[in-house]
């Protein structure tokens, strides 16, 4: 189980340190959707315990026997959306790609919550999306949720446009988090162009295991690829082998991370045994996502 107490306490210091130390908002959404003055009314929402209750629609409480927070354009909610690679291929290694992708799933769905932002979660497999779930607002709706993380089973192949284009992804509203090891023949240049249309900000995580990102595999040695067991790779593993590889690996990684900065998105590359950390103070924090 990986979102377990021990875990969940760790995101709760870890967004702490993030909000005393890092000036600003996560994601930076909030700010890229400002529309007006903070005078400006634009809509309601529930109140939740914490919200500041000088806001509160006390009309609207006499009215409706519940309590309405108003919101200004420069406070207008918006909705972060995660995609996890829930193929075969992120158990492979170790590391446990997998366990990686759940537990950034996690923080980046503390984060945003702590925001007061609407978060939907989706498992992405065999060219099909799947809700974690969905609408998901606030510390209490997220402790009582975020442990069907570890419902996800890995299996299958991954066909990331095939499953994100028919879904509805918002336009405009928020942050689009794919996570993936993008080691695939099947297209997701689609998904993200999807994403860059709709005005969603976007960024592709790519979990590697230790054993991808640096192998030490040498001599005779049998491959099964893990999402189609037809395919066999019989090879004698050389130095020459290796360094081919490793020119493979960083074009592909190179492709993705073009594609999304191309897209007006962001790129990171994370390994599975990578501290969160290091993920959150320093990658993400460098390209701006975290301000």
């Amino acid at each position: 189980m990986v979102v377990n107490e021990a875990f969940l306490e760790q995101v709760e210091l870890l967004q702490t340190l993030i909000k005393n130390n890092i000036a600003g908002r996560f994601g930076g959404t909030h700010q890229s959707k400002t529309f007006g003055s903070s005078s400006e009314f634009a809509d309601y929402r529930d109140y939740m315990p914490g919200d500041d209750v000088t806001k509160i629609d006390w009309n609207a409480f006499a009215r409706f026997e519940k309590l309405y927070l108003k919101l200004y354009l420069d406070e207008r909610q918006v909705h972060t959306r995660i995609y996890i690679d829930a193929s075969k291929s992120m158990k492979f290694g170790k590391g446990k790609k997998d366990e990686q992708a759940l537990r950034l799933a996690a923080v980046f769905t503390y984060l945003s919550v702590c925001e007061m932002d609407k978060v939907s979660v989706y498992m992405i497999r065999d060219g099909h999306l799947e809700e974690v779930f969905t609408n998901m607002l606030g510390r209490e709706s997220f402790y009582n949720g975020i442990g069907k993380l570890d419902n996800i089973e890995f299996d299958g192949d991954s066909k990331i446009t095939e499953a994100i284009l028919p879904s509805a992804v918002g336009y405009g509203d928020g942050l689009s988090v794919i996570i993936s090891d993008f080691l695939t023949d099947e297209d997701y240049e689609g998904a993200i162009e999807h994403l860059a249309n709709k005005r969603r900000d976007i960024l592709c995580v790519q979990v590697l295991s230790k054993e991808e990102m640096t192998p030490k595999t040498r001599g005779k040695m049998h491959f099964i690829d893990s999402e189609n067991a037809n395919r066999i790779y019989r090879k004698n593993i050389t130095r020459d082998i290796v360094r081919a590889y490793m020119a493979a690996l960083e074009y592909a990684t190179e492709r993705i991370r073009n594609y999304c900065l191309s897209r007006g998105g962001n790129y990171m590359l994370v390994s599975s045994e990578e501290p969160l950390e290091g993920i959150f103070f320093e990658k993400l924090t460098d390209m701006g996502v975290l301000k």
